[in-house]
């Protein structure tokens, strides 16, 4: 009875990421119409999801990430609201008409949908219990209650919360979402939320080589199987020979693999701050004003806390080294946030940031700066 509970709820939380998540709502993959139906069939009789809906809140968030239309965010409602009310936030935004006929385009709309799975949501689940109690007797409700409790803490509880709140960040997206786990299982790969944040519309949440996705796994089978079409997958960072000096083409380059550059670049922030510590200890100085600060150097601005302002002030002050490399950073970031200059002006401009990166004698700096003029469009 365990073993098919687990079963039964594994299959629905990958019809969930793969269907509902990563076809419905992103169109990261295509899918042959018999997976898609078996999809749809899976969730009208284990959840009784209606596609539209989901799809239009799932939109809508990402749109909305953190702001006050955010119809789950723990940092608008609070992470405790989110943990224990996920369902019933999920269930006032899907009650509201203005977010499926903006967000809910290109959702199924056959005979099926609008005759069964969508004007009968409830039966789907009703039928679900029949099952339940026909195979395990009266035990077969609890069976059951867990399946119908499953999405609503996995996704709207979990994903929509601790996704949103803890956890460890690959890339600077500009929300706050989280990476719960590198192995991405229990969840089918959800758990790996700030990547999916980064690259919404790719049909592969892993990116580094120690993170596992498991729907990436079924979704490979799947293609194998032609019932699959994968659309896109996070972009790969490219070397090639380093340009003379950062152009055009390096511009193109920088601004394609923002995020991945980005989060080299902290890569080389920690260890220009692993030898300030060494430097600050040899002069018998103290190291604990910049140790203070250490999680929030390689942060954006917006994303760092007020209470956490005043260290980082303290921090920067200590180390001119550290100092440089925040303030660069930001001036990297400008190079794709800028609307108001030329493309010219913006090569010229990163042609002078690499200058300055490679004569300011931080190791980090130069060895970025290098990697930077090598990156392939």
């Amino acid at each position: 009875m365990v073993l098919f509970t687990l079963v039964m709820t594994h299959i629905t939380m990958i019809c969930v990421t793969i269907f509902l998540h990563r076809h419905q709502a992103h169109r990261a993959l295509d899918l042959h119409p018999a997976a898609s139906h078996f999809f749809r069939f899976w969730l009208w009789l284990t959840t009784g999801q209606v596609t539209k809906e989901w799809a239009a809140i799932h939109r809508k968030h990402h749109a909305k990430c953190e702001q006050r239309d955010d119809p789950h965010s723990p940092q608008v409602y609070g992470i405790k609201t989110v943990l224990l009310q996920g369902y019933e936030l999920y269930r006032k935004e899907a009650s509201n008409l203005d977010t499926l006929a903006r967000y809910g385009h290109g959702t199924p709309d056959d005979w099926l949908e609008r005759n069964v799975y969508s004007r009968f949501s409830s039966a789907g689940v009703i039928l679900m219990l029949l099952i339940d109690l026909t195979l395990f007797g009266a035990a077969g409700l609890a069976v059951w209650a867990v399946q119908m409790m499953w999405t609503p803490v996995m996704a709207a509880g979990i994903i929509n919360g601790a996704a949103h709140y803890w956890g460890y960040r690959n890339f600077e997206a500009p929300d706050a979402s989280t990476n719960i786990s590198p192995w991405g299982v229990l969840i089918a790969g959800e758990e790996l939320h700030n990547n999916h944040h980064t690259y919404p519309t790719s049909a592969k949440l892993s990116v580094k080589p120690y993170e596992f996705d498991i729907g990436w796994m079924y979704i490979s089978l799947l293609q194998r199987l032609h019932l699959a079409k994968v659309k896109k997958t996070p972009p790969r960072l490219a070397l090639g020979s380093v340009r003379p000096v950062a152009d055009e083409q390096t511009l193109e380059a920088l601004i394609h693999n923002r995020f991945e550059l980005m989060a080299r670049y902290a890569q080389g922030m920690r260890s220009a701050f692993k030898q300030e510590v060494k430097a600050l200890r040899a002069r018998q100085a103290d190291a604990s004003v910049i140790r203070a600060a250490k999680s929030w150097l390689h942060r954006d601005a917006d994303k760092i806390p007020a209470e956490m302002a005043a260290q980082l002030a303290a921090a920067r002050a200590a180390s001119p080294v550290l100092d440089k490399m925040v303030v660069m950073r930001e001036e990297l970031r400008q190079m794709w946030l800028n609307r108001l200059h030329t493309r010219e002006q913006l090569a010229a401009e990163l042609q002078a940031w690499c200058q300055r990166a490679e004569a300011s004698g931080i190791a980090a700096l130069q060895e970025f700066s290098k990697k930077l003029r090598a990156v392939q469009a």
